[in-house]
C-alpha cells in the first residue's frame, strides 16, 4: 500500500503558493515541501487539519491510498 499526497493539486488547484500556506498553517515551508513531495513518514493532525482549513478541502483531497497492485513506476492507475 502506499499514501499518495495531493498537495500540490491542491494548491494549483486554489492557486496558492506554498509559501503562502506555510504562513496560513504556522508551518516551515520545508516542511510542506517535504509533505509535498511525499518525504515524510507521518503528518500530523493538527497539521491535516490547518492544511485542510486553509484549503477549504477533505483530507481525502490531499491523500489518496493505492494498493501496490496499482503501482507502476512510481505512478498509480485508477
Amino acid at each position: 500500500m502506499t499514501i499518495i499526497i495531493r498537495l500540490d493539486r491542491m494548491l494549483a488547484d486554489r492557486k496558492m503558493q506554498l509559501s503562502e500556506l506555510a504562513e496560513k498553517v504556522d508551518v516551515s515551508i520545508v516542511n510542506l515541501s517535504n509533505l509535498k513531495t511525499g518525504k515524510v513518514k507521518a503528518v500530523r493532525f493538527s497539521t491535516l487539519n490547518a492544511i485542510c482549513k486553509a484549503l477549504n478541502c477533505q483530507p481525502g483531497d490531499i491523500l489518496e491510498y493505492v494498493e501496490e497492485e496499482q503501482e507502476v513506476a512510481g505512478q498509480h492507475l485508477k
